[in-house]
């Protein structure tokens, strides 16, 4: 006997055929069980779920069961909807999620997760997954929404605006996680990867979409704390836009810094001609230009302009390839 259990596995089918009808019936499920939180997976027949997902538990795989992308998880909501405590407020970036992970040791595979409030000009930011924890593992996921599509907790330490953190982690310990992002679709238009992780992009297609401005978007805006080694790193990334409805050329940004010392590297990515020829911005912050660190090592594409990018920023040498992989970002 190798001691080994097997983890526990349960099936949704939005049809009633399964288990469960609602993967959220199937977390609160597991959350009411007294098994020292073994390993447990979720599996979910193909569909749209309309619903919102929140998290909690640990050891937790949830699998698109028909293949990759074939369940749907969409729920709408903005940052500039009202509040629902009634008092005359609105809702906030930080209380939209369509899926909150507050856990450790969680995976997303195959999944579909998407916020479609809409255009975040008119209803505001709208976070289709926010990510707070350690080895939090998302696999051949699609991440679909306009602004501020994916969160990577956690928070900052401080608001800039007051109150504007309002949400499930405003008071909870600023935790530094690691997390891995592996042949995902990402996409929406402004500030669309953001936060405070240490998160690792793997082949991963990273998808602008089109505003009609003259400034389309930012892919991403870190907030990676003072003193962490590592904040974001895009390995064999591919920046595009939408081929039916295309950002115009020289339109997008890589990134600005939503925090002074944010963190962004690109290593063998290809660049989209919608990237803007500066390839970042500084947010108009003179603070970050001294401490943000903004690289690249052997871009390529029509977006790959890196002599023209500001001197701010910094081209890598292959010598820098191995600090960049994901062993020794990520360490798993």
């Amino acid at each position: 006997m190798s001691g080994e259990t097997t983890p526990a596995v349960l099936a949704v089918a939005k049809d009633g055929s399964a288990g469960f009808a609602t993967i959220g019936a199937a977390i609160d499920h597991l959350m009411s069980l007294d098994d020292g939180l073994a390993p447990a997976e979720i599996r979910v027949a193909p569909g749209e779920y309309r619903e919102r997902l929140v998290i909690r538990r640990p050891n937790l795989t949830i699998t698109a069961a028909g293949g990759p992308r074939s369940a749907r998880i969409v729920f709408g909501l903005g940052g500039r909807m009202p509040s629902p405590d009634g008092q005359g407020g609105k809702l906030g970036t930080f209380r939209t999620a369509t899926v909150l992970v507050d856990a450790h040791d969680v995976t997303l595979r195959g999944l579909a997760i998407e916020n479609d409030a809409g255009d975040g000009r008119e209803v505001g930011q709208a976070i289709a997954l926010y990510a707070d924890g350690d080895r939090i593992v998302v696999d051949d996921c699609a991440l679909l929404g306009r602004q501020d599509t994916l969160f990577t907790g956690p928070l900052p330490p401080k608001e800039i605006e007051p109150f504007g953190f309002l949400g499930p982690k405003r008071l909870a310990p600023r935790t530094v996680g690691r997390q891995l992002y592996r042949r995902c679709l990402i996409a929406g238009d402004v500030d669309f990867i953001f936060g405070s992780a240490r998160a690792y992009f793997e082949e991963c297609e990273i998808r602008s979409l089109d505003r009609g401005e003259e400034i389309n978007g930012y892919a991403t805006a870190a907030s990676t704390p003072e003193g962490e080694p590592y904040g974001y790193v895009f390995d064999r990334c591919r920046f595009t836009t939408d081929p039916a409805a295309p950002a115009a050329p020289d339109s997008v940004y890589l990134g600005r810094p939503w925090r002074d010392w944010a963190q962004v590297a690109l290593v063998d990515c290809e660049l989209g001609a919608h990237i803007r020829v500066e390839g970042w911005n500084d947010w108009g912050k003179a603070a970050a230009r001294c401490h943000s660190r903004f690289e690249a090592l052997d871009p390529t594409g029509p977006g790959s302009a890196p002599m023209a990018w500001p001197r701010w920023t910094h081209t890598l040498p292959e010598s820098e390839r191995d600090r960049l992989s994901r062993g020794h970002v990520l360490g798993f």
